[in-house]
């Protein structure tokens, strides 16, 4: 089953690959990478979900693996356990082959209640002497050119 949580994303074309990060809640896509933001819907049923992303560029840089700064996938796919995947094309390039890879990362939150420990610094436990006084100096000249 897809769950809610933070996904690292893989996704490629014939055009080229990249790398994103993406938020699943509640049935809504939010993610980016350096070049472009993510957005759209998700249904699940038991293993397989459909959704609908759009892809709008928010810097200049790479190329968009569509070709097009801005298109809408439409998406199938599967998941097993903590990694799903998914293909499709975009309304804009029909004929270029979209594949995903996502891969559940959200990690356990600290427990509430959970204590850290605290060390208290105890000067007279350091070594002595470590001024600048006792520190050896070194002197560095560039090599000398061979002939």
């Amino acid at each position: 089953m897809l769950r809610d949580g933070k996904y690292a994303a893989w996704f490629r074309t014939p055009r080229g690959q990249g790398t994103g990060l993406v938020d699943l809640t509640e049935g809504r896509i939010s993610g980016r990478d350096g070049f472009f933001t993510y957005g759209g819907s998700y249904q699940v049923d038991q293993q397989r979900f459909t959704a609908v992303l759009t892809v709008k560029r928010h810097a200049e840089g790479n190329p968009s693996v569509f070709g097009p700064d801005e298109v809408e996938v439409n998406l199938t796919g599967v998941c097993s356990g903590a990694v799903a995947t998914c293909s499709g094309t975009a309304r804009e390039v029909p004929d270029i082959k979209f594949e995903a890879t996502l891969i559940y990362s959200q990690e356990d939150a600290p427990a509430a209640d959970a204590k850290c420990a605290v060390v208290k610094l105890n000067a007279d436990k350091l070594p002595k002497g470590l001024d600048s006084r006792s520190r050896p100096h070194h002197s560095f000249a560039p090599p000398k050119p061979s002939a």
